[in-house]
């Protein structure tokens, strides 16, 4: 069964993919889904201001990225505190290129 919205969404908005931006028309309009942009399927504004319309492939990728950073674990993004290298491998890069009986 096809979701009432779908059939909305296909009549107001273009038949593009919002994100890889490929065309359908005929049978492979069938590959081209509704996103809900705030995840929420209950949210259907006749306006369609919820919705986007996403192939297969970048709807399927969209859903994957939610997922992920729910799971996702470790501090949050941000400044780094102090070096995260403990080795630097051009210490001495200077002193290997200088000529020799030269002084710098």
């Amino acid at each position: 069964m096809i979701p009432d919205y779908r059939n909305q969404a296909l009549k107001i908005l273009p038949w593009v993919c919002a994100k890889c931006g490929r065309e359908f028309a005929g049978k492979k309009l069938r590959e081209l889904t509704v996103h809900h942009k705030d995840h929420n399927h209950n949210n259907n504004p006749p306006d369609g201001s919820n919705w986007e319309m996403l192939c297969l492939y970048c709807h399927d990728d969209e859903h994957s990225r939610a997922l992920g950073s729910q799971w996702q674990q470790g501090p949050e993004p941000g400044p780094e505190k102090g070096p995260t290298a403990t080795h630097s491998p051009f210490a001495d890069l200077n002193k290997l290129l200088r000529k020799p009986g030269r002084k710098n």
